[in-house]
This record gives C-alpha cells, structure tokens and sequence, in this order.
C-alpha cells in the first residue's frame, strides 16, 4: 500500500479544541506531505525501486486542494462570529447596506455579505478652544499661543473679549455618527464657534462677564439643536466656559474701569447703608408725631365735651333760678380773684373821681395772724 494512502500519526492525537491550532495542525500536514513526496532521501532510505509505479501526484494535488478548502471553510466559520465590548456598538451592513446595530457580547454574521464597523459610545469625547492641553493630571499644561483666533469674539456693545471653552460629547447614534457626516469632530467644532459666537454676539461685555452659566447653558442647546438638524448622531454633555477675560492689550483699563465700578459699588452700599439707618428713624419720630397728635386731638375734644357738659349743667341749673345763680357764681367768682388781689379800687358811678383805694393787704395779713 503506498505510504500517502496510510492513515497519518497526527490523526490519532487529540482533536484541536480553537480554530488557531486547527489552522496550525493542517499548515503542519500540508508541510509533511511535502517533505513525504520530496526527491531527497534521508538517511537509512533505500533507493527507490527503478522498477517501481511513478508517485501519485493527482491524489497530492487533491489533498493541497483539501487543505485550503478546509482552511477557508474554518476561517468563514471564525469570522461568522464576533464580540461587541461594552461601551461599543457594531453597525452592520448587508451587501453594503444598513442592517441593523449589534448590542454588547458575542454577535452572528453571515459571512462575505455582512460588514461589522465597531463605534464606542461610552468614551466622552472633548474638544477645546482658545486653548490646547499638554500635559493633562492635576496639574495641566495649557497651551494657548497659535490659538487666539478661536477666542476672540465682538459682543454686542462692539467690545473684544476673549472666550476659552471646552465642548464634551459622546455617540448617541452609530449609525448618523457614521454615515451622515463626513468629519464629526470638525463639525462639533464649527458648529459650537457658530453658536458660542452667535450668544456672545447678541449680549453686552459686562453680561458676558458675569452670567457664564446662561452662557454655557445658551450655547449647549444651540449646539445641540444644530447637530440634531445636521443628523450628527452625537450628544452634548456639556459646554465649560475655561478662561472670560478681556484681550491682554486693554487688561490694563478693563481693571481701572473694574476698580471704579467697585468704588461705585461700595459707595451705593454706604448709601443704602446710611438710608436704611435715617429714613427708618426719620419715619418712626414721623408716626410718634402723629400718634402724639391724635392722642391730644383725643384729649382735647373730650375735655371740650367735658366742659360743654359742666356748662350744659350749670346752664340748666341757672336757668331754674336766675339771681340766686347769678348771685353764688359772683360770690364763687370773688372768692376766687380777691385772695390774689393787692389794691382794690372801688369806683361809684355817682362820683366823679376815684375813692381812696380800700387796702386789705394789712387786714388780711392780721386775719391772718388771729388765725395762727
């Protein structure tokens, strides 16, 4: 029996378990058939029978072909198979056409039609201007020098001012990311100067300066609305303001001009300061005034009711007798104003000059005396 006909050592050993030593036990048996059928002879070999049949070179042709046969069909079979990592998603396309997105883990295509194209949608992808980073740690490296054209910008009052930023995004769509546009990144990047430039445009220096969050929020959802209607497949996680300062030429005035709003500040503070201390007083002595007037308003009326009350009375009383009323309010009345009297003129009409004055000062003071 000739010797390719005979059953190889190598089939009896175990079976390969991966599709790489398969392909590395057939490459090994291609390699031995060769040497088998070669013209040499090793040591120890008899010469061969001059009499004898011609090798069969048809039945080695046919194991080459069988060889590279099996080895195609085990590489279709290893390549029908593929792994998704997590974070990635696979686009495939059948007959170059969009067929479906394969999730995370291990994924069945047919071979020869379909394509696979892995993109990562978990890595968060940043792009800056004005700036670039170096050397990134805890310690960056910023670089800005080449980049100033990116940052300055002309707000709305006609001033320059200078603007770093940072746009952070990631896929949302592997398909749009892949097929819709060209360049994805140069894109993000002109469309966040168009919108960046478009907010800062319609705003005043002084606004710029001072509102950074309702800028970088502004400029996110234009951002995102504009990539939306180019089809990006992408979604903006966040827009950072880095560095809002005025161009290094006018640094100089901006900090006068900031010195002088501060001493205006503070000179407004002391005022509302010194406000708050008068006007407060100036309105309680104000309210005190009023309480005090309504309270004598209050009194004197009721003293005024008082008296017309005592009048009303004696009047009434006096009008039941006349004289005798008359008579006690004259008495009551002198009773009253002699004890303060010093000289007392008395006057009769039927005379025609003064009497000598009555002195009741010396009387009043013995009267006084015998009292005692």
């Amino acid at each position: 029996m000739p010797l390719d006909d005979q059953q190889p050592p190598w089939g009896q050993k175990k079976k390969p378990s991966s599709p790489e030593e398969l392909l590395a036990a057939l490459l090994k048996k291609i390699k031995e058939s060769f040497e088998d059928k070669g013209g040499g002879k090793g040591p120890g070999e008899a010469e061969p029978d001059p009499g004898g049949s011609a090798p069969d070179i048809g039945a080695a042709i046919m194991r080459i072909v069988a060889v590279v046969v099996i080895v195609f069909i085990v590489q279709i079979i290893y390549s029908s198979f593929y792994t998704i990592e997590p974070g990635e998603k696979g686009v495939v396309l059948r007959l170059g056409k969009f067929h479906k997105v394969a999730s995370s883990g291990l994924n069945f295509k047919i071979p020869l039609i379909d394509d696979l194209i892995k993109v990562d949608v978990e890595t968060v992808r940043k792009l800056e201007f004005g700036f670039r980073t170096r050397i990134p740690g805890q310690k960056s490296v910023f670089v800005k020098k080449g980049y100033d054209m990116e940052s300055l910008m002309l707000t709305g009052d006609k001033n320059v001012i200078d603007v770093e930023w940072i746009v952070q995004y990631k896929v949302q769509d592997p398909f749009l990311f892949i097929f819709k546009v060209g360049d994805v990144d140069q894109a993000v990047r002109d469309v966040s100067e168009m919108a960046i430039r478009t907010i800062v445009g319609n705003r005043g220096f002084d606004y710029v300066l001072g509102n950074r969050e309702i800028i970088e929020d502004a400029t996110a959802r234009a951002l995102q609305e504009s990539l939306n209607k180019y089809e990006s497949g992408v979604k903006v996680l966040t827009v950072k303001l880095q560095d809002v300062n005025p161009p290094d030429p006018v640094k100089p005035a901006f900090n006068e001009v900031n010195e002088a709003d501060q001493d205006m500040k503070r000179l407004v503070n002391e005022a509302e300061q010194t406000y708050n201390k008068l006007i407060p007083k100036a309105r309680g002595d104000a309210k005190k005034m009023l309480e005090e007037a309504h309270g004598y308003a209050i009194e004197r009326t009721n003293l005024a009711k008082g008296e017309t009350a005592r009048f009303l009375a004696v009047y009434a009383e006096y009008k039941k007798a006349e004289d005798v009323t008359r008579k006690r309010m004259y008495l009551e009345t002198m009773k009253t104003i002699l004890p303060s009297v010093s000289n007392i003129y008395v006057i009769d009409k039927g005379q025609q000059s003064i009497l000598p004055f009555l002195d009741l000062t010396d009387s009043r003071k013995i009267s006084g005396q015998k009292a005692n």
